[in-house]
């Protein structure tokens, strides 16, 4: 196989059998340019271009130790559970760690409501998200708050779980698109939805309306709070007309502490 392409020291496009595919491994590489071979040995999962852009997409704009970090916690999650991962939570739990470790550094820590609950129902995976923040400390010096290892479980036990009922979720779907789309109208803004922010929001309104739905809700210390809606005063007031009309529509009340988890989600694709 030759690279078509480098993304970074452990990843590269290649072409295989006269297709394109994401090679992926630990120096696979390293020291490589278009058109040199690939060593076979290195490549630990493979994965067909047109079927995984999103993947391309992130492999780009991420920092590729978070990468790295998050092909980690995979590796070992898939060991510890003797089970492969569905191959979409590459692109969703590198996304998450990368967006978590960013907000840690801008000192912005999220609580999950859930907390002891999911150490509870799901305590492997949780003992798996608490290795993961060790490695997270390790190597890159950020420390995470526990709730970061519920929320890593959460992504980790949704990854190994199928099912799920369809007409809720096609109107769940539905629900979603028509509140993205009061995002686009009320900031009048062109959203491109092949951008891994539009995917982050989408995930996360999904989320919001089933906790909705079950009178659940991600818990904000009033201080966070309140320091979201000031700096992003924009993003939130938007946020907070979308509520309103779901409410109005759906019947569907979103509590405030949700309001500014959707801000964040909002400002980014508002801003990247």
């Amino acid at each position: 196989m030759k690279i078509r392409k480098k993304l970074n020291n452990n990843a590269v496009i290649v072409v295989d059998e006269a297709e394109e595919k994401i090679a992926i491994g630990s120096g696979v590489g390293f020291d490589k340019q278009k058109n040199d071979l690939v060593n076979a040995k290195k490549i630990e999962k493979l994965f067909v271009l047109k079927e995984n852009k999103k993947l391309q997409q992130l492999l780009l704009r991420i920092p590729e130790e978070h990468f790295t970090l998050s092909e980690e916690i995979i590796t070992y999650a898939e060991k510890q559970l003797r089970t492969e991962l569905n191959d979409h939570i590459r692109v969703q739990l590198a996304d998450h760690i990368s967006f978590a470790i960013e907000r840690e550094q801008n000192g912005i820590q999220l609580k999950n409501a859930l907390l002891r609950e999911i150490k509870v129902l799901y305590q492997q995976e949780f003992e798996i998200g608490m290795w993961a923040l060790e490695r997270l400390k390790t190597e890159i010096g950020v420390k995470m708050p526990v709730d970061e290892a519920a929320f890593i479980a959460l992504y980790i036990h949704t990854m190994k779980v199928q099912g799920g009922d369809i007409h809720e979720t096609v109107r769940q779907t539905t629900m979603v698109q028509t509140m993205v789309q009061r995002i686009r109208d009320y900031l009048n803004i062109a959203i491109d939805e092949a951008d891994i922010s539009y995917e982050r929001l989408v995930t996360h309104l999904q989320f919001a309306l089933t906790r909705a739905k079950y009178h659940d809700s991600h818990v904000m210390d009033k201080e966070m709070f309140d320091m979201i809606k000031q700096k992003y005063d924009v993003s939130y007031q938007c946020a907070k007309r979308v509520a309103e009309e779901a409410s109005a529509s759906y019947g569907i009340t979103l509590p405030e502490e949700e309001l500014g988890y959707i801000t964040l989600h909002i400002e980014r694709l508002r801003t990247h």
